[in-house]
């Protein structure tokens, strides 16, 4: 054979892996609304960018006629690109060739570009559109999966892990996204569970539809455990690019930096105003948010799940800086269960990838009630004070409103360690509200008076006056500097810009033991 026609069948050969299952599966994929791997990779990368690995990778399995089965790329699709010119790695399950179901060699190929990403300290995408394992090559599809999770685990807080949920994920092929950094899913078509609707009506009776068990809202809003729905792919991929900007390639670099639009001491009087007069009266705490970030844009992480805190990205000088902030418009800005594990990761995450944490306190306490007693609200309330407490990035609080009690601590206090705390006037800082604590140190007072009702506004305001200002913990050194609100962004541009040269170090450990 000639050199001419060798380089011919090379390039029929890759033609024919780009088909993937063929035209009839491709027209099958777009009738559900879904794009298929390789036009994901290509919306999600840098035009003409992406480099395909392992094209002519084969399954050998025999068993079930399986040796008569054409599978081009093994049904995944893995490669390099950049995204806004920064090296990442990738794979695309192919749901047009064999249903997208794991096999030995599909594993492998997946492993292997999650060791190479780990290698070269870059992000891994990977994107999720699968049957599930291939049944037919049994354990060896098993073992592929452990193969996968075990990577999984040495490349967290390595480097940046996003899972991308395009179609079905199922039973042992959900762990993988689990053990990753962020889950994004696709609004209808995106659906995850450990066993589906069949195997539950047959074990337990529940009926259920596939999109109640395990769609994109129920995950994002009910279970927790996806981070972003969106409504299309398109959406869904440019978002995937926008998370990224805010992160580092890997663990020994710091995120990216933008050269700010913003004026750094811009002031918005709307800061000065938005503490209600009456301090059990809500507010929207994601305005605060948007008001201090540059150019008002605020990246939320998480939106749906646990709403009463909110987690997400913001820049400021154009720098990436995490925030968790209580939302007093959701019960009361309380902890609870998922709100304690929903901030928990998150602060974990931004330790993990060097990106400081703003903290903005308005919390009344933690949520009362048998669910959360019997549900474990100690061990995880604790996993908030173990995760601040481990961080060692950039950490500045400020202290909005309520910050009471053991969820004041919890919400990085100076005793777990932050680097700079400021109050604005309107802060109370206590070890319960003035109401609760009035009724316990001046109960005798209040029964004994001829007039309770007017007795107990008086003592609630001589708590007030006496205790939950900001300036008896300031007094204290608890509190480095009061504030006027409309100050605060220049502030924390100012607190961040000093802390830039942090360094703090921990007791040598294999690991510590996180309250999970």
């Amino acid at each position: 054979m000639s050199t001419k026609s060798k380089i011919e069948q090379l390039r029929l050969k890759k033609e024919e892996v780009k088909k993937g299952g063929g035209k009839k599966r491709i027209e099958k994929q777009h009738a559900k609304g879904k794009k298929t791997a390789r036009e994901r990779i290509e919306l999600l990368l840098d035009e003409g960018s992406f480099i395909e690995l392992d094209t002519f990778v084969e399954h050998r399995c025999t068993n079930f006629g399986m040796e008569k089965v054409k599978a081009p790329g093994e049904g995944v699709v893995t490669g390099y690109g950049t995204i806004d010119g920064r090296l990442v790695y990738v794979f695309a399950q192919d749901f047009t060739v064999i249903g997208g179901s794991l096999g030995e060699m599909h594993a492998a190929k997946i492993a292997k570009i999650q060791e190479m990403a780990m290698k070269m300290g870059a992000p891994l995408i990977g994107i999720n559109d699968s049957g599930g394992a291939r049944i037919q090559e049994g354990v060896d599809a098993l073992a592929g999966y452990g193969d996968i999770f075990y990577n999984n685990t040495i490349a967290s807080g390595v480097i940046p892990q996003i899972s991308v949920i395009m179609g079905p994920c199922a039973g042992g092929a959900v762990y993988s996204p689990a053990l990753t950094d962020f889950i994004f899913m696709a609004n209808n078509t995106s659906k995850m569970f450990i066993t589906g609707p069949q195997v539950i009506k047959t074990v337990t009776g529940e009926e259920v539809s596939a999109e109640e068990l395990g769609g994109a809202m129920t995950h994002n809003k009910v279970s927790g455990v996806a981070h972003f729905v969106y409504d299309s792919e398109e959406e869904t991929i440019a978002n995937i690019r926008k998370l990224l900007s805010f992160l580092p390639s890997n663990n020994l670099e710091e995120p990216p930096v933008f050269e700010p639009n913003d004026d750094i001491n811009r002031l918005d009087e709307r800061l000065n105003k938005i503490i209600p007069d009456d301090a059990n009266k809500p507010y929207d705490v994601k305005e605060v948010i948007t008001i201090l970030a540059d150019d008002n844009d605020f990246f939320e992480v998480q939106p749906y799940f646990a709403p009463n805190i909110v987690t997400g990205f913001i820049r400021l000088n154009g720098r990436a800086v995490g925030v968790i902030a209580n939302q007093p418009k959701v019960l009361a800005g309380c902890l609870n269960i998922d709100a304690s594990d929903k901030a928990s990761r998150f602060i974990r995450t931004c330790d993990s990838f060097n990106i400081p944490i703003l903290t903005l306190v308005d919390v009344p306490g933690f949520l009362p009630g048998t669910d959360q007693e019997y549900g474990g609200i100690i061990r995880h309330g604790a996993k908030m004070l173990y995760a601040y407490s481990e961080a060692t990035v950039p950490k500045v609080t400020v202290i909005l409103r309520k910050a009471y009690g053991g969820a004041f601590l919890a919400m990085c206090s100076r005793q777990l360690k932050a680097d700079l705390v400021l109050a604005w006037p309107t802060a109370e800082v206590a070890v319960m509200g003035p109401e609760g604590a009035a009724n316990i140190i001046f109960r005798k007072d209040i029964e004994k008076s001829e007039d309770p009702l007017s007795t107990r506004q008086e003592k609630i305001q001589e708590y007030r006056n006496t205790i939950a200002n900001p300036y008896v913990a300031a007094a204290r050194g608890f509190v480095d500097d009061v504030i006027e609100p409309i100050a605060t962004r220049p502030r924390l541009i100012s607190a961040f810009d000093m802390l830039m040269s942090k360094r703090e170090n921990r007791p040598a450990k294999k690991h510590g033991n996180m309250p999970l």
